[in-house]
């Protein structure tokens, strides 16, 4: 089997599909019955990964023209032998070029759409995206031998937008081998901290974070600090620390660039809670990264996480600063006996969901169900 991934970047500063596209690649890279999965991506400054130290799979690092089209990329694919590509992400011209190649050539093809037909992703830049769908985003779509969704109420979205192919429901994976469990025992500290970390932007519900701080009792919030960890619009960024600033929270709020690879990790064991209250996340990487790092986490109906109240890890919570008030009131009052069984439980939430073992035998599952028109497996609806 040959499969051709694409996606428009694997920079650092991409966020979740970056690390999920990549971490797939590697686990599929050792399955015996692929002989070929290559990455066709964008030049970027600092990708993730520059190889995969692999005979089998190669990074194509193709340079970007205007609008980050790519004649090398479309090149590229269309000199290539596959018997499938995969695509990650919608909106920009790499993986519509990689649709594109993939009908002229009659080759299967798979979109991970990654949350860009929620409700609320669709809503902003709304005549731009209304144009690409007009233009081209519409036909790659509908042409799809199968769109990937990372959770049902993704899939749900998508139905209601038309679309009826085949939708793979598959969650994205976590290498548990790269997320130590933390230690609660070990550090000792003067502050607890509440730890936001993704990308900076409006969709993340960072205003909402502030908010419920300013309304938490001071008796509360004594020994808890808030640290917001990301990259982001540099304006926004300024707007945020502004509205810090503006309440009085300059020494019980800081906003720090992003952190990556041992950092990102040391940042999630020095840290007591994870909050992301973000308005719209169609799985949330980084509430995966935390779950398996040990942390308890607090996070929206805005995305799919309701295992974390099933399994007692944190709180699944409305969207809005009083539930997020309430919730943080309650989870800041635990100690640290409290906060580490929490912590125990989300690490067991990923292990038995969300492994990237589980996941890449999924992905081959569905790479040999369109191959081979085999029986239908369970998660494609």
């Amino acid at each position: 089997m040959k499969v051709i991934h694409t996606i428009s970047s694997i920079d650092q500063s991409t966020g979740g599909p970056a690390r999920s596209s990549t971490v797939l690649i590697k686990k599929l890279i050792e399955n015996e019955n692929i002989d070929v999965i290559d990455l066709f991506t964008l030049k970027s400054d600092d990708p993730i990964i520059t190889n995969f130290d692999s005979q089998k799979s190669h990074i194509h690092f193709c340079k970007p023209r205007f609008l980050k089209m790519s004649k090398d990329l479309e090149s590229g694919l269309k000199r290539t032998t596959t018997d499938l590509f995969h695509g990650h992400g919608i909106w920009d011209f790499p993986v519509s070029q990689m649709a594109k190649v993939a009908r002229r050539l009659n080759v299967p093809y798979i979109i991970s759409i990654r949350g860009m037909l929620e409700p609320w992703s669709l809503k902003q830049s709304y005549l731009k995206k209304r144009l690409a769908m007009l233009l081209y985003q519409h036909n790659d779509l509908k042409n799809a031998t199968c769109l990937h969704a990372t959770a049902k109420m993704e899939a749900k979205s998508i139905r209601l937008l038309g679309y009826k192919n085949p939708i793979a429901i598959i969650p994205n994976g976590i290498d548990l081998s790269q997320y130590p469990i933390k230690d609660w025992k070990e550090q000792k500290k003067e502050k607890r901290k509440i730890l936001f970390l993704s990308r900076i932007h409006p969709k993340k519900g960072i205003e909402y974070l502030i908010e419920a701080w300013k309304k938490l009792d001071s008796e509360i919030k004594s020994n808890w600090e808030i640290e917001i960890v990301g990259n982001g619009e540099s304006e926004y960024i300024a707007f945020l620390n502004n509205l810090i600033k503006s309440n009085y929270l300059e020494k019980s709020i800081k906003i720090l660039g992003p952190k990556f690879g041992p950092d990102k990790i040391e940042t999630y064991h020095q840290s007591d809670l994870f909050v992301l209250p973000t308005f719209s996340e169609n799985f949330g990487i980084v509430i995966a990264e935390a779950l398996a790092c040990g942390l308890p986490v607090i996070t929206t109906n805005g995305t799919p996480w309701e295992d974390i109240n099933e399994y007692c890890a944190g709180e699944w919570i409305e969207i809005g600063v009083n539930p997020l008030v309430a919730s943080l009131k309650e989870m800041m009052q635990k100690n640290d006996l409290e906060l580490s069984a929490m912590g125990s439980n989300g690490r067991k939430l990923i292990e038995d969901k969300y492994s990237i073992d589980s996941v890449a035998n999924s992905f081959f599952e569905l790479y040999s169900w369109i191959l081979s028109n085999d029986k239908k497996p369970d998660f494609v609806i």
